[in-house]
């Protein structure tokens, strides 16, 4: 009998401790976004360089991100590598955000060569010209800041990697919907990333195993 409640006790011990480990906060909202380019023909000077389909502009998203103080244990959403690829003449996804430190590759996948660059401050390097069957050096982004990528062959191709000080971020969808997870209590900055122009912000106060809501009007 003594057992039988022994075991009890430390089950119930067990699952206290589980719900104060998950006890996180949440923050769900929506981000006001522009309207989507109109889809444009590509002009005639790249009909020699564009021997495929050329895929739409891929639609408007926003990055969400919390800053302030944080645990140095803090590891929620933190890449350590991730991918650019080059499919259909594009860049996907056209919006990478990344945590400082993250290795990110740039695979072709189209029968023809691209060449992916950056004049940005924050990250510059030029992978030079590849074909899809070759594998081009990967690139650490290991400060902060907004690095805009381009392909010297296909002038229409732009994208874009945001690099962030923070373990917490995510991407909203084409729609603006988005939910930030697994949250520190306390009171930080909550911003949302449009573009290079319109960023957005609201300071936050985070409650254990709350869900606060939070929506960015266009601004």
């Amino acid at each position: 009998m003594i057992s039988f409640f022994r075991c009890v006790i430390c089950c119930v011990l067990l699952c206290a401790r589980a719900a104060v480990v998950w006890a996180e906060a949440a923050i769900e909202g929506t981000v006001a976004l522009p309207q989507p380019k109109a889809e444009t023909t590509a002009p005639s000077r790249y009909e020699n360089k564009v021997p495929g389909e050329v895929a739409p502009p891929p639609a408007p998203v926003a990055v969400v991100y919390l800053e302030g103080n944080f645990s140095s244990a803090a590891s929620t959403n933190a890449t350590v590598s991730a991918k650019v690829v080059q499919d259909h003449f594009q860049f996907s996804p056209a919006v990478l955000p990344v945590r400082i430190g993250t290795v990110v590759e740039f695979p072709n996948l189209d029968d023809s060569y691209h060449n992916v660059f950056s004049y940005s401050k924050t990250k510059r390097f030029d992978l030079g010209r590849y074909r899809r069957d070759e594998k081009p050096a990967a690139v650490l982004f290991d400060k902060p800041g907004v690095v805009k990528l381009y392909c010297e062959i296909h002038e229409h191709m732009r994208a874009t990697i945001l690099v962030l000080d923070t373990p917490y971020f995510t991407k909203t969808d084409t729609n603006g919907n988005f939910r930030l997870e697994h949250l520190p209590a306390g009171k930080f900055t909550l911003k949302a990333w449009l573009d290079e122009k319109t960023q957005l912000e609201r300071a936050v106060d985070l409650s254990d195993g709350a869900t606060l809501r939070v929506d960015f009007a266009a601004k």
